[in-house]
């Protein structure tokens, strides 16, 4: 089984001009031709409910999953994951903290060619106590051989804890940078894969348009088992 994997904030669908535009995160969807996509600060402005989820997925024709973190009248906002596999089970998990903007992940068994895949999809709080609560409830969570986390994990430090503790369950994967898309510095978007040896390849996703439609590079990865 090969699949490639991505992960993306896109912002709101606010490119680097400050323009609102999801045509150009669908253009960026297209480039990517994913199997699986984990997308955060998915944003409904306007609106009462997911519709850019619903036009996103129906654009690239994958699947949607939400997981939205915020469920307001006037939109909601959050974690999202679409997919051309088959979702089997999705468990939706409450990673906030008091006092803190409310944060998720996106917790599901994946069918593919006959074989089961368990992925989370998150976007962690931007306090190191925060990320450091969120990668532990995170990890109890994995159960498969076969699984895969990834998603915006807002970690600055690369030697942290939260860090440390993910490489103990998944060992090494590659910190590419990200953030911010014009000129990239941080490594904030992640891809982990257990086995590792079934990593065949990461890479940030740097073209015209990715540069310009978001304020992070999505991340993209091929895996076979």
């Amino acid at each position: 089984m090969r699949l490639t994997l991505a992960t993306y904030n896109i912002h709101g669908c606010v490119g680097l001009d400050g323009r609102y535009d999801p045509g150009r995160i669908v253009e960026v969807l297209r480039e990517l031709d994913a199997d699986i996509v984990a997308l955060q600060e998915v944003d409904s402005p306007g609106h009462h409910g997911l519709e850019l989820l619903w036009r996103l997925a129906h654009e690239v024709k994958l699947t949607p999953i939400a997981g939205p973190t915020l469920l307001e009248r006037k939109g909601h906002y959050g974690n999202a994951v679409l997919t051309r596999c088959s979702p089997a089970d999705v468990r939706l998990m409450d990673l906030s903290q008091p006092g803190r903007e409310p944060r998720g992940a996106i917790d599901m068994e994946i069918a593919c060619n006959g074989e089961r895949l368990q992925v989370i999809a998150t976007h962690l709080g931007l306090r190191p106590w925060e990320r450091r609560l969120q990668v532990e409830e995170l990890l109890k969570r994995f159960s498969r051989r076969h699984c895969v986390l990834m998603g915006d994990l807002n970690e600055w430090f690369l030697w942290g804890r939260p860090l440390r503790w993910i490489k103990r369950i998944f060992g090494h994967a590659p910190a590419l940078r990200t953030f911010p898309s014009a000129v990239p510095i941080f490594a904030l978007d992640r891809i982990w894969v257990r086995p590792p040896a079934t990593l065949l390849r990461m890479e940030v996703h740097k073209t015209p348009r990715s540069r310009q439609a978001s304020d992070h590079l999505p991340l993209k990865a091929a895996v076979e088992w």
